[in-house]
């Protein structure tokens, strides 16, 4: 097994990035504590955990069994195209074969009932909307409940680690990639508002001091908001900086 080395605040943290770096969901990661964190006093001295983790041995021949499987499907597609006096029914079926995929709710009961496992793990109780947009091959959903600010997390990453790994779960077994967004009590917005005007703070700032500024590190998502948020000011640039998940925005002076 390659192992890769992870360092977050809490063990979960640790596992949730690991997961997220190595594209697989938390049963099938192997890990090992490496160093144990500690809150310190008063948030003094506190450690971050430290793991080792890989993907589990057994877990490598999933994608070669998906492949036997595809090569299955494609052989009688080949051979039947072949056939001059069929085209346009095959076409027609294929059509009529994604539309009761998407008309049967599989995708958003798939979604739901992962959800619903987690939060009576966690002994949360919400409500969850799902809404598939097949057309656009996007699935959003909203949670609502007490103490959603469990589900947020700082910054917005216990939310970002639940929406990646409901996206794993959607696409597993999808042909075509499937945008999942999830949310709660319209935290997506608020943070969006919040980033830009961070952005435009920071570009005056830069204005005014003619020095760099480097902002705190972010998830892909939001440095997207910032480069977009300052890409048509005239007086400075953005570009990024480091490795995930410590990559962050840096605003510059245009020269």
């Amino acid at each position: 097994m390659e192992f890769i080395e992870v360092s977050a605040k809490t063990l979960s943290d640790a596992i949730t990035e690991a997961c997220q770096k190595l594209s697989v969901t938390s049963d099938r990661l192997y890990y090992e504590v490496v160093e144990e964190g500690s809150n310190g006093f008063l948030g003094l001295g506190s450690k971050p955990y430290l793991i080792k983790a890989a993907v589990k041995e057994e877990a490598v021949e999933e994608p070669v069994l998906k492949e036997e499987k595809k090569e299955e499907k494609k052989e009688p597609v080949k051979e039947s195209v072949k056939e001059p006096a069929k085209p346009v029914s095959e076409k027609s079926n294929e059509t009529a074969e994604k539309k009761q995929v998407v008309s049967d709710g599989s995708l958003e009961k798939k979604a739901e009932s992962f959800l619903k496992d987690v939060f009576h793990a966690m002994e949360i109780e919400a409500d969850i909307q799902v809404v598939y947009d097949p057309s656009n091959q996007a699935m959003d959903i909203n949670l609502n409940g007490e103490d959603m600010g469990i589900l947020i997390g700082k910054r917005g990453q216990t939310l970002d680690s639940l929406q990646y790994l409901v996206s794993l779960v959607v696409n597993k077994d999808s042909s075509d990639y499937i945008r999942v967004k999830v949310d709660t009590e319209n935290y997506r917005q608020r943070r969006k508002e919040t980033l830009e005007n961070l952005a435009k703070n920071i570009a005056y700032k830069v204005k005014r001091t003619k020095r760099p500024v480097s902002l705190e590190p972010m998830n892909p998502y939001e440095r997207r908001i910032i480069h977009s948020a300052l890409q048509n000011d005239k007086y400075v640039t953005t570009h990024s900086e480091g490795d995930e998940p410590f990559r962050r925005v840096v605003v510059t002076l245009k020269r």
